[in-house]
């Protein structure tokens, strides 16, 4: 059985070399590891990963900056004294009142808010384990999260109480969105300002019912404990629980900052999804790292991101390209002082070149683009800032040995070929909770090194920078050629018109699969192209065999909390219309 507190017994450390704190040993091959001809300066290629926990970087800023600003949100300012004072006074609440153990895992569901932090970092300074939930999980969704992570504890936004049934854990702690808002109204939506609603259940309590006092001292935990368990959305199955230490959290953050240049005087502006391991790490843990401040919007609104940006001088912003387009394609952004805003960055998918030259003529603004995922807390790679390349994976981070391998054969390939993009990192999961299954098949050994596969097919160019191909699981076979969804979506952007494409394979009796797009166009242009023009224009622009043969409009292309375009969902949509045809 798996510890809830430790890396399973016997399971290898996810740090390389001879000194557990320090990373920085790299295998030779693909010309020596040609990236490191162009490493930023001021860098260190190895990565110290600080001996610490989470609760003792919260610690740390309150005792730098007690009366600066750690939270803003709708009206509010929670300072970093007011919020270690939280933190653990509901560490004390969970541990006296409720027998909360180290090791055992606590749910927390919940838009964007200040309750999610005091509750995370509460957890963590108690001994517990996080496990973030997607808000938009339903009944059936939060019982598998509950059972399979064996949570008896959940704090829980108001709003989706309902999807938490009677009987399913001991005790639940219910909080309104407007507990935590300010005297200034102009921003905050009208559906955080619903107050707490009567709460008749006995396995509920109200957030304000929890003492506001108590010292809460940590319960001795170490780097190596379970810190966060987010779950996967797997290709297939269930989703699986992907286990972090504080020690792979921090290290994540400590590559992160200094390749991006973050500091205390950063102010980051957290709208990713909390519950998302892109909005954990940026928007709550990076800001506490650093000492600096988030400002925080409980859901994405690009109209009250760009008045934010402007009035809180917001310097850091990380976001998938998704969310960076509907933000550049609001009127607010071009009314509003955004001159703030240094460093954009983010991943999930490639920002299209067209956006990313707009962004730069228009604003000045250079879209950073890395690369990372939830088995490696969010930063693994990117491209240097002084020496990036649009539509790239950007190179390994400090500490980070990254291969591109065979799929089937787990060999590393030669420079320019395609194959599985796999990783070594301090970063990296130590393995899926209670599931060695699954641990065997993502993990392989090379070079005496643990490398974990990411799914993911990229190549290498001549200078060491990575690019992505495609999902291993997601590449169209048309005619017998590859066609990779991603290079011809971003090919689609170039269109005046669309807004949003989506690349799917949908089944074909002559070439096995063809190529099929979903498209949503920007406003002015509906009604006056056609899904016939889309065909035409694609066909004169790209290889015959990658070309979308269907087009098909849709107002709005369904997406995930972090902004990603479901494809999957998009694809048996397809799948489902077709059997109901040929019923």
């Amino acid at each position: 059985m798996v510890s809830a507190a430790r890396p399973p017994e016997g399971a290898k450390a996810p740090l390389g070399g001879s000194d557990p704190h320090a990373v920085g040993e790299r295998g030779g091959t693909v010309s020596e590891r040609a990236h490191f001809r162009f490493w930023p300066k001021g860098v260190a290629r190895e990565l110290v990963v600080p001996q610490a926990t989470l609760p003792e970087c919260l610690e740390l800023a309150a005792r730098r900056y007690p009366r600066k600003a750690a939270i803003v949100y709708c009206g509010s300012v929670i300072r970093y004294a007011e919020l270690q004072q939280r933190v653990a006074a509901m560490a004390a609440w969970l541990r006296d009142s409720l027998q909360l153990q180290r090791g055992d895992r606590v749910l927390v569901a919940s838009q964007n808010c200040p309750q999610f932090v005091v509750a995370c970092y509460a957890i963590l300074r108690a001994g517990g384990v996080v496990v973030p939930v997607n808000p938009m999980s339903k009944a059936l969704e939060v019982r598998y999260y509950a059972e399979d992570s064996g949570a008896r504890i959940a704090f829980v936004a108001q709003e989706l109480l309902d999807h938490f049934e009677p009987g399913l854990f001991d005790r639940i702690v219910v909080h309104a969105y407007a507990e935590a808002v300010g005297d200034s109204a102009d921003d905050i939506p009208d559906w955080v300002l619903e107050p707490l609603r009567p709460i008749s259940r006995p396995d509920c309590a109200g957030w304000a019912s929890v003492p506001a006092a108590g010292d809460g001292a940590d319960s001795g935990i170490r780097p190596s404990d379970l810190a966060i368990l987010p779950y996967t959305s797997g290709t297939t199955g269930h989703p699986k629980g992907c286990m972090h230490t504080h020690q792979t959290v921090i290290a994540s953050l400590a590559a992160s900052h200094v390749w991006k240049g973050l500091h205390c005087e950063t102010v980051m502006l957290a709208v990713a999804p909390l519950f998302h391991m892109l909005g954990l790490q940026n928007g709550m843990n990076m800001p506490i790292f650093l000492g600096g401040t988030s400002v925080m919007l409980p859901r994405w609104n690009p109209a009250l991101a760009a008045r934010l940006i402007e009035r809180h001088r917001v310097s850091a912003w990380t976001a998938p390209p998704a969310m960076i387009l509907d933000f550049f394609s609001h009127p607010e952004a071009a009314q509003r002082d955004i001159s703030s805003l240094t460093l954009l960055s983010g991943g999930a998918a490639a920002m299209p070149e067209a956006v990313a030259a707009m962004m730069q003529q228009r604003y000045g603004i250079t879209y950073n683009e890395g690369y990372g995922l939830t088995e490696t807390a969010s930063f693994l790679q990117a491209n240097p800032l002084a020496r990036g390349k649009r539509q790239c994976l950007g190179i390994p981070a400090q500490g980070v040995d990254t291969r591109i391998v065979d799929p089937e054969t787990l060999k590393e390939l030669p420079q320019g070929a395609v194959g599985e993009l796999v990783t070594h990192a301090p970063q990296n999961t130590i393995g899926y909770w209670r599931n060695p299954q699954a641990d065997r098949e993502a993990f392989f050994e090379l070079e005496g090194k643990r490398f974990f596969r990411t799914g993911d097919l990229a190549y290498v160019d001549e200078e060491g920078y990575f690019f992505m191909r495609d999902r291993l699981k997601r590449m169209i076979n048309s005619s017998g050629y590859k066609v990779w969804p991603a290079e011809v979506e971003n090919m689609m952007y170039e269109h005046p018109a669309i807004h949003e494409a989506c690349i799917i394979g949908v089944p074909d009796a002559r070439q096995g699969e063809a190529v099929k797009a979903i498209v949503s166009l920007k406003p002015g242009f509906r009604g006056d192209v056609t899904e016939q023009d889309i065909v035409d224009w694609a066909r004169g622009r790209m290889a015959v065999y990658k070309a979308p043969r269907v087009v098909e409009f849709m107002d709005e292309l369904p997406k995930s909390g972090t902004g990603k375009i479901l494809w999957r969902e998009l694809q048996e949509q397809h799948r489902a219309g077709a059997d109901k045809e040929s019923e």
